[in-house]
């Protein structure tokens, strides 16, 4: 699914006002102008876009389902209110597109990130898009395929409590809303996430 932009000038994202302020005033004025969504994603698109990246590996697939996250998100201006953070209700629905895109590959199986076969590091497309100048040196490029492939071989329900919170900075709080559990619960996720890859990572220090 593809939502094209409409254009139109868009509010700073670098100005004065704070951006929960912001974000709450664009979907109220998304309740009856559509124009409103183009600051949305000025603000939003990329950080959606490299969440479903990271949970699910394929570049083609993060930008389909970040599109759609915003289809989904402007189909629900008029239900939603400002309960909770917009952060985690923004990426509570990238979580939701991702969980049914598992679950129409279990129906339909390919290659996933679910097979063995599958190994991020030698993805072409993965290393490419995070190895940055090409010139690095082969010492830090293998550390970084290291540290990628250790980050994908979480558990999906770890490595998205620990994608959310180190990487989107969201709180316990904001990731429970978004995975649907405690706020303890996703403390408990975190932890175990970083002792896992506390030992899967050991030996960069060597």
């Amino acid at each position: 699914m593809v939502m094209n932009r409409i254009p139109v000038m868009t509010a700073d994202p670098t100005g004065s006002e704070s951006t929960p302020d912001l974000d709450a005033r664009s979907m109220q004025q998304l309740k009856t102008d559509d124009l409103a969504l183009n600051i949305i994603m000025d603000r939003w698109s990329s950080r959606v876009a490299s969440f479903v990246f990271k949970m699910t590996g394929s570049h083609a697939l993060a930008n389909e389902l970040a599109q759609e996250t915003f289809v989904k998100l402007y189909q629900a201006r008029t239900r939603y209110e400002a309960k909770g953070s917009f952060s985690g209700y923004l990426f509570g629905i990238a979580a939701n597109l991702v969980k049914n895109h598992r679950r129409w590959q279990m129906r339909h199986p390919t290659v996933s990130l679910d097979d063995p076969d599958f190994d991020t590091r030698e993805n072409p497309a993965f290393i490419a898009s995070h190895l940055g100048d090409p010139r690095g040196s082969l010492e830090t490029n293998e550390a970084l395929r290291t540290i990628l492939g250790a980050m994908f071989s979480l558990p999906v329900d770890l490595r998205e409590a620990i994608t959310l919170f180190v990487d989107e900075g969201l709180s316990y709080r904001e990731i429970a809303q978004v995975v649907g559990c405690t706020p303890k619960a996703v403390e408990t996720r975190i932890y175990r996430a970083r002792q896992i890859l506390k030992i899967r990572l050991a030996g960069l220090d060597d």
